[in-house]
C-alpha cells in the first residue's frame, strides 16, 4: 500500500496556475496535499486561492508574505520590503481578503511536522532554521549536512527559493516543489511535485505545468496594481 502526497508552495495568489494545476492532475486522488506557504501576494486572487486550500483540506504553513498581511492585519508595519511597488500588493492583499479567509490564514503555523507511514515529515517555508533562508539545488551539501544534523526529521518539504530539486544528505530527503504561482528560472509554467511513500522507500517526482497568464495581467491592470509583476509572471523572472 502506498501514500501519495501533492506538494505545492510559493502560489502567489495565482488562482488561474492554480486552477490550470487541478486540471492537469485529479487532486482527490491524493491522500494529502501540502503547502509550503507564500499563498498570497502578488497577484489579485488571495480569496480564490485560500478557498481553495480550505476546499481540499491542504496541510498549510504560513511563508513570509503571509505573514507580512497578517502583521498589516494587526495594525502594525514592517520594514521590507521598502520599495512602494512591492508594499502595495501587501497592502491591497489585506485589502481583498475576506473575513473568513483572514482567519483561515490567522490559523496557519509556521512548520508542521507530521508521521506518515513511519515517515516523520516537517514542513518549513525557508528550513528548518529560518524562515527566510534559501536553500537552492546548487546550496553547498555541507549546509544541507548541517541541517540534517539539527533535526529528527526524515523528511523535510520547503518553499521560499521557487526551486524545484529533491536531493538525501545524511538520510534526510530535502524537497522543493518550487512554485505554483511564480516561477524565477525564466519559463512561467508552474511547478508541483507528489511524494509517494511506500513502507521505508521514498519516491518524488517533479512536474511543470502551462497555464493562460492572460487573466493575471488582466487583473492585475484591472486591479491598478503595478504593471511589472504581468511582466514577471509572463517573462517567469524576478525583476524587481
Amino acid at each position: 500500500m502506498k501514500t501519495r502526497i501533492l506538494l505545492i508552495s510559493d502560489i502567489h495568489a495565482n488562482f488561474p496556475a492554480l486552477e490550470a494545476l487541478g486540471r492537469q492532475i485529479r487532486v482527490r486522488d491524493f491522500d494529502y496535499i501540502f503547502n509550503c506557504g507564500d499563498s498570497v501576494v502578488y497577484a489579485p486572487f488571495p480569496n480564490e486561492t485560500v478557498q481553495w486550500l480550505r476546499r481540499y483540506n491542504v496541510v498549510s504553513i504560513l511563508g513570509n508574505t503571509d505573514l507580512k498581511v497578517l502583521i498589516l492585519a494587526a495594525g502594525k508595519s514592517f520594514t521590507k520590503p521598502r520599495r512602494e511597488e512591492k508594499r502595495i500588493m501587501y497592502t491591497r492583499t489585506l485589502g481583498q481578503l475576506q473575513p473568513e479567509n483572514l482567519a483561515f490564514l490567522s490559523s496557519l503555523p509556521q512548520e508542521q511536522h507530521l508521521v506518515i507511514r513511519r515517515h516523520r515529515v516537517c514542513l518549513f517555508h525557508g528550513s528548518p532554521e529560518n524562515a527566510a533562508e534559501h536553500l537552492f539545488n546548487d546550496t553547498p551539501e555541507a549546509r544541507f549536512a548541517e541541517l540534517a544534523g539539527g533535526t529528527d526529521c526524515q523528511i523535510i518539504i520547503t518553499g521560499h527559493s521557487h526551486t524545484p530539486y529533491h536531493k538525501k544528505v545524511r538520510s534526510v530527503h530535502f524537497i522543493n516543489p518550487g512554485s505554483v504561482g511564480r516561477m524565477f528560472d525564466g519559463n512561467p509554467a508552474g511547478s508541483y511535485a507528489v511524494l509517494t511513500l511506500t513502507g521505508n522507500k521514498v519516491w518524488v517526482e517533479h512536474s511543470r505545468f502551462q497555464y493562460d497568464i492572460e487573466p493575471v495581467v488582466r487583473a492585475l491592470r484591472k486591479n491598478n496594481l503595478p504593471a511589472i509583476y504581468g511582466e514577471m509572471f509572463l517573462r517567469g523572472r524576478k525583476l524587481n
